[in-house]
């Protein structure tokens, strides 16, 4: 391993998710909140739910009750009047079935002079969720979806009708009380509805998109599934007021701006990046072998969400995959190295936010008895990256704003 440029790669890494934290962007957004006479309730869904909902308690000073559902490892502490819970994520557990179903008794019975402040960020799709089929269906159409490669637009037109807090429905279920819903966006192009399958947002997809959907990825769904496919999602809503903070967009200007202090002149190749991991590894190493060998060091910076295509069983994420594909292509490339990690600091059902390989890794990889091909056939991107120092540890960030990857090359 390169120890300069994995250095590198750490203190970008780390000054970019520093840059993200949703700290001030929850403070920012409640300048403008205004509660009614009544009680103001919290309910915070996501993985930098705890996070969120820390900062706004610690900002108003007291709420009248509230609840917090965020992935297993997330909950760094109590917060005065709010019971928080911990659960399952991609595919939701009994937790999230509890969470929800708790969120759903608070709002009860709540009156016009009542607010509710939603905090909601990515992976609120499986920890929040209250579902209108049986538990083990729904965690097996989630598994089905996220194996055959769907996008997450893709997965959440088919969770949200499946659920009876997601498509808006959340949001119906608090009325006649204002909702001031604060948004993280982990999703390219911020479409609100989409964001953890958007409660408090009407629906912009259809009924048609979701049966598309269904025969795109020829899903196995029971005919009750199907039936409620076909009903249509609220449209519009009445009681609900959005701010939007946070987005891949400011994960990637903080990335440019930590590369510029090391030296790098940054290029930002796209905040869209939506493809698959391994195709995306391999593009940005073709960038650097373009470039090997020029006067300047460059970083180029490329955001979104990739997407992997299951075909084995092993460990992994789409950062880890997407660094281990790169490293077959700047393998001896002097000074070059491919780093990938979520915002959220977990990647995949792993304990890594993503991974990093350099010139020498393939190399390194080939000495441990790996072969990078027939890994990547496995998906065991992880145990691959273990064995060469390639994993990317952070622990879990309290933020989630999509992935970076970053393509280094230094001068030597």
């Amino acid at each position: 391993m390169n120890k300069i440029l994995r250095h590198d790669a750490d203190q970008i890494i780390s000054a970019s998710l520093k840059a993200v934290l949703p700290d001030e962007a929850v403070k920012r957004a409640l300048t403008s909140f205004s509660s009614g006479k009544g009680k103001i309730l919290l309910v915070a869904a996501g993985k930098a739910g705890w996070q969120m909902a820390n900062t706004a308690v610690n900002t108003l000073g007291q709420v009248d009750g509230g609840i917090v559902v965020t992935k297993y490892g997330h909950v760094k502490g109590g917060i005065p009047g709010v019971l928080c819970y911990e659960a399952g994520h991609p595919v939701p557990d009994e937790n999230s079935f509890s969470a929800a179903a708790s969120a759903l008794e608070l709002v009860q019975n709540l009156s016009a002079e009542d607010t509710v402040l939603f905090l909601l960020s990515g992976g609120g799709s499986a920890l929040f969720e209250q579902p209108l089929i049986p538990g083990e269906e729904l965690q097996d159409i989630t598994q089905q979806l996220l194996a055959c490669g769907a996008n997450i637009v893709e997965v959440n037109t088919i969770r949200k009708r499946l659920s009876s807090v997601k498509g808006g429905r959340f949001a119906q279920a608090c009325a006649p009380a204002q909702v001031f819903s604060i948004v993280l966006s982990d999703i390219l192009g911020d479409p609100l509805d989409m964001i953890a399958s958007g409660p408090a947002y009407p629906d912009q997809s259809t009924s048609a998109q979701a049966l598309d959907i269904v025969h795109k990825y020829d899903l196995m769904l029971s005919l009750a599934a199907l039936a409620l496919l076909e009903e249509e999602t609220p449209k519009t809503l009445n009681n609900v007021t959005t701010q939007i903070t946070g987005s891949v967009r400011e994960l990637c200007a903080a990335a440019a701006k930590a590369c510029s202090a090391l030296g790098y002149e940054p290029v930002l190749l796209t905040d869209q990046l939506d493809c698959e991991a391994r195709e995306a590894g391999r593009f940005l190493a073709d960038i650097l072998r373009t470039h090997a060998g020029g006067s300047k060091s460059l970083a180029f910076i490329a955001g979104g969400e990739t997407v992997v295509h299951l075909t084995g069983k092993g460990l992994g994420g789409r950062n880890q995959e997407l660094a281990l594909a790169a490293a077959l292509g700047i393998a001896g490339v002097p000074g070059a190295a491919v780093f990938s990690v979520g915002s959220d600091g977990t990647d995949g059902p792993t304990d890594a936010a993503g991974g990093y390989v350099d010139g020498e890794s393939l190399a390194a990889l080939k000495a441990s008895g790996f072969d990078v091909f027939r890994v990547l056939e496995e998906n065991d991107a992880y145990h691959a990256l273990k064995a060469a120092d390639g994993l990317i540890i952070t622990g879990p960030t309290g933020t989630n704003v999509n992935d970076v990857a970053v393509a280094l090359l230094r001068t030597v």
